[in-house]
């Protein structure tokens, strides 16, 4: 994983600002900091970090407030966060989760694990980024069976108009000159060549679509995925 990743800090504490810059600093990341909620809003906008540090308890503005507007607003609402508290009830965590938080570390923290869950979350997101990134070829790739499916059968429907073309000719049209039967003719070979063709396509459009169906039927759903990682973040 890339280790050249933007950290903002929030926290009203000034000694665990410093101790989190220094040490994330030296481990590659590059780190900003805000001292609430407020100017964390701010910093956001200008820093774009890959994950937020947040502090529940601050003034002006609590963790949870942040959190709100940082869900709620388009540009932001996919920036990772990992909140700190110093409450280490049930509830409060479950609050957290719902809030839409990565993960919740009770204090006080070691910083190992803190690095660790920084380090999980970062992949975690990596991941899921790759995840969306899949189903939207594949989405895309779907809709272009479709839409093959759909030009096949237009395609087929002009051979049709075309044999029955042929067909219609009398006798006498197609003992005209050795030339025009012998034209016809090879038209007709090239129609049945080419059915057998859209035919042999159609089938393998017909069979990966059918997949993708099967597929769809045991895939776990993303906002399902999410929320099982966040219920086992809860039960740690």
């Amino acid at each position: 994983m890339n280790t050249q990743k933007k950290i903002l800090i929030v926290d009203d504490e000034s000694i665990n600002l410093d101790f989190f810059d220094v040490m994330l600093s030296k481990l590659g990341f590059s780190v900003e900091k805000a001292v609430d909620g407020i100017e964390a809003l701010e910093k956001v906008k200008r820093f774009l970090p890959d994950l937020i540090l947040l502090d529940n308890i601050m003034p002006r503005m609590s963790g949870w407030e942040f959190t709100k507007k940082m869900k709620n607003d388009e540009k932001f609402k996919d920036i990772p966060i990992v909140m700190f508290s110093a409450l280490d009830d049930v509830k409060d965590k479950v609050e957290g989760f719902e809030l839409g938080v990565d993960d919740y570390i009770t204090k006080p923290f070691n910083f190992s694990e803190v690095l660790a869950r920084i380090r999980a979350v970062l992949r975690n997101r990596e991941l899921y980024a790759q995840i969306i990134a899949r189903e939207s070829r594949l989405s895309l790739a779907e809709e272009l069976s479709t839409d093959m499916k759909h030009n096949l059968l237009d395609f087929v429907k002009s051979l049709d108009e075309l044999d029955a073309a042929i067909a219609s000719k009398g006798p006498d049209e197609k003992a005209g000159s050795q030339n025009d039967s012998r034209f016809l003719s090879e038209v007709s070979q090239k129609s049945k060549k080419v059915r057998k063709q859209v035919a042999e396509l159609d089938a393998r459009i017909e069979k990966t679509i059918a997949e993708w169906e099967n597929l769809k039927k045991n895939e776990i759903g993303l906002p399902l995925l999410e929320n099982q990682i966040r219920k086992n973040m809860i039960q740690e």
